[in-house]
């Protein structure tokens, strides 16, 4: 899992079509006004939804950064549709209108980001917020790695992070490696509310 419509199956990258989720570092207010990490809960949402199950993906074709975007399915069953009636996706009409009729049916049930106020995907890219919520750190322009640091508010403070070795290594905060410890979504690593959710999602406590 990369994040809420990109999947990662086997080394290959699939970029999900036609949907468009919060970003990783992106906030969203819920019902009673308050923000929460929408971004991170859309990726949560699916990889529960997913679990062990197997997934196919049907390459629709490759977008500007070489990633494969498809319409990929837990079974019989679309996760493009699924994310979007969840109301854990907008339907990007800028590439499709296949999931319109989704988005209207999420948004009139307030479910997911419907449930209070958030910025388009689209827009939050480019800039906008909403009231109160705080922007991302700036882009790194040197080669070093992106880093992305929890949101002001945000309960899921531990880092998911993938060494060299491939091992997925979380840290809490407060420990040893937990300040040095830069995360990048691109390659995988994430945030996470709890070490329960982060061992249950295959990472494990540093070896001291």
């Amino acid at each position: 899992m990369i994040d809420g419509d990109t999947l990662d199956i086997r080394g290959t990258r699939f970029r999900l079509q036609g949907v468009d989720t919060p970003e990783s570092a992106q906030m969203c207010g819920d019902g009673s006004g308050k923000n929460y990490p929408c971004g991170q809960r859309a990726a949560f949402a699916l990889s529960d939804k997913i679990g062990q199950g197997n997934v196919s993906c049907e390459v629709i074709e490759k977008d500007r950064y070489g990633r494969s975007v498809a319409v990929c399915r837990l079974g019989a069953e679309d996760l493009n549709r699924w994310l979007v009636q969840q109301g854990w996706g907008m339907a990007y009409r800028q590439y499709s209108t296949a999931y319109i009729r989704q988005e209207e049916e999420a948004k009139a049930a307030k479910r997911g980001i419907w449930a209070g106020p958030f910025t388009p995907p689209w827009e939050w890219r480019n800039g906008k917020r909403e009231r109160g919520e705080v922007p991302p750190p700036a882009a790194v322009k040197s080669h070093s790695r992106p880093d992305i640091k929890p949101a002001a508010g945000s309960d899921c403070r531990i880092k998911g992070n993938i060494n060299r070795k491939g091992d997925r290594v979380y840290h809490v905060p407060g420990s040893r490696d937990y300040d040095r410890t830069a995360i990048d979504p691109g390659s995988g690593e994430r945030m996470f509310c709890s070490e329960a959710e982060a061992r249950a999602a295959g990472w494990r406590a540093p070896r001291n």
